[in-house]
Formats: C-alpha cells, sequence, structure tokens
C-alpha cells in the first residue's frame, strides 16, 4: 500500500515475508527461523526486532488496518471540494491497491485475527469501524438514496468483492494489473449504483 520508493527497512522486510509465509502455511506452521532465513538472518536475530511472532501477527494486522484509515483520511482531505464523486472514485482506488498488493494481509486477517490479543483485536476493529463510517458518509453523498444501514451493507459487499482477490489465482494468472483495478473499480461503483435501485 505505501507508495514510498525508498529501500524498505529491515523491519519491513521481516513483516512481509511474515504476512507471506503466515498466509501460505498458517501462523502456527511457520517458526521464527523459516521467517529469518527469508531476510538472510537468523531466527533468534528477528528477537531485535519484535518480541516473538505474537508482536508480528499484531503489527501486521493492526497496521494495515490504520494505514487504510490513515490512507482514507488522506484522500477525503487532498479532494479539498472536488465533489463526493471524485473522492469516492479515490477511496476505491485505495482499496484495490491495498486488495492487489496487500493480498497475503487479507489472507491474514480471515485466517488469523482471532489469533490476537483481545486489546490489539479490539483496536483493529476500531480502526476498521473508523474506515468503514468513512465511506459510508461518502457513499451517502454520492448515493442520496441509499439509507444509512443500506450505505453500510453495501460499503461491507464492496470490501467483500475487492478483498476476494487472493481467491482470484496467483498473480501471474490474473489479467494485467491495470485491467484488474480498472474492472475492480467498474464493480464497486455498479455494487454501490445497484444497492441504491
Amino acid at each position: 500500500m505505501a507508495t514510498r520508493t525508498d529501500a524498505p527497512t529491515r523491519r519491513e522486510q521481516i513483516l512481509k515475508e511474515a504476512a507471506r509465509l503466515f498466509a501460505e502455511r498458517g501462523f502456527h506452521g511457520v517458526g521464527v527461523d523459516e521467517i529469518g532465513a527469508a531476510v538472510g538472518i537468523s531466527g533468534p536475530g528477528l528477537y531485535r526486532h519484535f518480541a516473538g511472532k505474537d508482536a508480528m501477527l499484531a503489527e501486521l494486522l493492526v497496521g494495515i488496518s490504520g494505514q487504510l484509515l490513515t490512507g482514507a483520511k488522506r484522500r477525503l482531505a487532498e479532494a479539498d471540494g472536488s465533489g463526493a464523486e471524485r473522492v469516492l472514485d479515490s477511496l476505491i482506488e485505495g482499496h484495490i491497491d491495498f486488495a492487489l498488493d496487500d493480498r497475503p494481509l487479507i489472507t491474514l486477517h480471515d485466517r488469523e485475527l482471532d489469533r490476537l490479543r483481545d486489546t490489539d483485536r479490539k483496536m483493529v476493529r476500531q480502526l476498521q469501524r473508523q474506515y468503514v463510517e468513512l465511506w459510508v458518509g461518502v457513499v451517502r453523498e454520492v448515493y442520496p438514496g441509499l439509507g444509512e444501514p443500506a450505505a453500510r451493507s453495501a460499503v461491507h459487499s464492496v470490501f467483500g468483492l475487492l478483498n476476494s482477490t487472493p481467491h482470484l489465482g496467483r498473480a501471474g494468472s490474473l489479467p494485467g494489473r491495470g485491467a484488474m483495478a480498472e474492472l475492480l473499480h467498474r464493480m464497486a461503483r455498479g455494487a454501490f449504483a445497484a444497492a441504491e435501485s
């Protein structure tokens, strides 16, 4: 989701590989030695960066929820009066970037959220609720015929659509990124329009 072009830090490398491995084999199916080997350090060397696998999982899931919310708020601020339609398109584009670029995190969230400590899981849910409510406000501006419950249901449905990318096949088997992003965007807008009819 990040748009930075500088090299990732060691910590970011560890998190990326941990997400990939956890998504492929499950949280309990991966040891710290394997994560370390994936980034070229010893398993025990990971403890200089994280207290353990639980801390990695928490940082991944709380982190991505926070990034999505921060990105959505930034997109809203950058719109600066350009209209709700443009804001909604920008929100959709941001979520599509996440869905295409961070597929392991979607799988990880689906499978491993319950493994988080209660405080971390509550933080994820709180960030997600704020993210949903931001979308609901914009969707209701664009589609005024939608009541609040219908708009919230539509937002969750669109998230389900966009977050289905891990189930679409291997990255190389999908249409090109641009074509896939355009298709997902059209489908998301179509879902909102259908909810209003």
